[in-house]
C-alpha cells in the first residue's frame, strides 16, 4: 500500500484494497462514500485555494483520499474522524504514502460536533467531503468554533449545496442559507459526478465555497438572531407576523418588532437577508 513518488494519492484499486484490509464497508448510517478519483481531490484542493501557508482542518477523512491531496499542498492538516477503524488506520496511510509529510499531520478521533479545540496552529481553512446526513450542523459548528477559518470548501449533497448558497427569494432559501451567510459569503463552486465515489451514491454532489466575513453589525447576539431565523422558517408558508408570534409573545408584538426593524409584517422568512433578521432580533419585545 505504499504510494509511488509519481502519485501518492489513492486510486480506485487502492481504496478497495485498503477498505478490504481494514474490513471496512461504507455505511449509510454515517453517510460514507469514499472518493476514489485522484483528479477530483486535487480539483477540490485547487478550488479551495489551499496553499503552503494554510493550516487545514478536514472533517470525515475516511480512508484518506482528500487528506493526502491536502497534505501535498498545505502547511498542516488536522483530520477529525469519528469512526474507530478509520481513525486508527489513517496515520499509517499517511506514513506509507507521504512519509515526508507525517510531521504535518494530526488526527483527532472524535465526533466533529463535539470538537472545541484542535492540536497545533489554529486552522485557516476547512476542506471536507461532509457526510450528507450531518453536513449543515457540522459546517455551522466548525465556523462558530474556529473563527480563524477564512476559507471553506465542502462537498455536500447537491440539494444541500443549493440550499446553502441560495439567496433571499429563492424557493430553497432557508435556515442553512441564512445561518451560513452570518459567517461568510457563500456560493456554489462546482458539481461532482457520482462515479468518483465508492459506493456511488444515488444523489449528485456539489461544492460550496465560503469566504469568511464579519457578521452583520448588530446589537443582537448570534443566538438571538438564529432564534428569529428558526422561528421564521418553522412555519415558512406563514407571514412573519404569524410565524414570529411565538417568538415575540403574540402576533401583535411580532408586528411591532417587524415594523420597528423596517420589515413588512406580511413578508415571509424567505424574503429576508441575514441583516434584516438581525434587525428584527434587535427589536424583540
Amino acid at each position: 500500500m505504499s504510494g509511488t513518488e509519481s502519485d501518492p494519492l489513492l486510486g480506485p484499486a487502492d481504496v478497495r484494497e485498503l477498505a478490504a484490509a481494514l474490513g471496512v464497508r461504507p455505511t449509510k448510517q454515517r453517510g460514507q462514500n469514499f472518493v476514489i478519483d485522484a483528479n477530483t481531490v486535487r480539483k477540490i484542493v485547487r478550488t479551495a485555494g489551499v496553499g503552503p501557508d494554510d493550516t487545514v482542518v478536514e472533517v470525515g477523512p475516511g480512508l484518506g483520499s482528500l487528506t493526502l491531496a491536502l497534505l501535498e499542498a498545505a502547511a498542516h492538516v488536522t483530520a477529525i474522524e469519528i469512526d474507530d477503524v478509520l481513525a486508527a488506520a489513517l496515520p499509517a496511510t499517511v506514513a506509507a504514502r507521504l512519509p515526508g509529510r507525517v510531521d504535518r499531520f494530526d488526527l483527532v478521533h472524535s465526533d466533529a460536533m463535539a470538537v472545541t479545540g484542535l492540536p497545533g496552529p489554529p486552522p485557516t481553512a476547512l476542506v471536507a467531503n461532509l457526510p450528507y446526513n450531518v453536513a449543515v450542523p457540522v459546517l455551522l459548528h466548525m465556523l462558530a468554533t474556529f473563527p480563524g477559518i477564512e476559507r471553506t470548501l465542502v462537498m455536500v449533497q447537491s440539494e444541500v449545496a443549493d440550499r446553502l448558497a441560495a439567496g433571499p427569494g429563492n424557493k430553497v432559501y432557508g435556515v442553512p442559507s441564512v445561518k451560513a451567510n452570518w459567517y461568510a459569503d457563500v456560493k456554489r463552486a462546482g458539481a461532482i459526478g457520482r462515479s468518483v465515489f465508492w459506493p456511488a451514491p444515488n444523489v449528485d454532489s456539489g461544492l460550496v465555497a465560503l469566504a469568511r466575513r464579519d457578521p452583520p453589525a448588530t446589537t443582537a447576539t448570534r443566538q438571538e438572531v438564529f432564534a428569529v431565523v428558526d422561528a421564521a422558517f418553522a412555519q415558512r408558508r406563514k407571514t412573519l407576523r404569524a410565524a414570529l408570534a411565538g417568538w415575540a409573545g403574540s402576533a401583535a408584538a411580532a408586528e411591532a418588532a417587524l415594523v420597528a426593524a423596517g420589515v413588512s409584517p406580511q413578508a415571509r422568512g424567505e424574503a429576508l437577508t441575514v441583516e434584516e433578521f438581525a434587525a428584527v432580533a434587535e427589536h424583540k419585545p
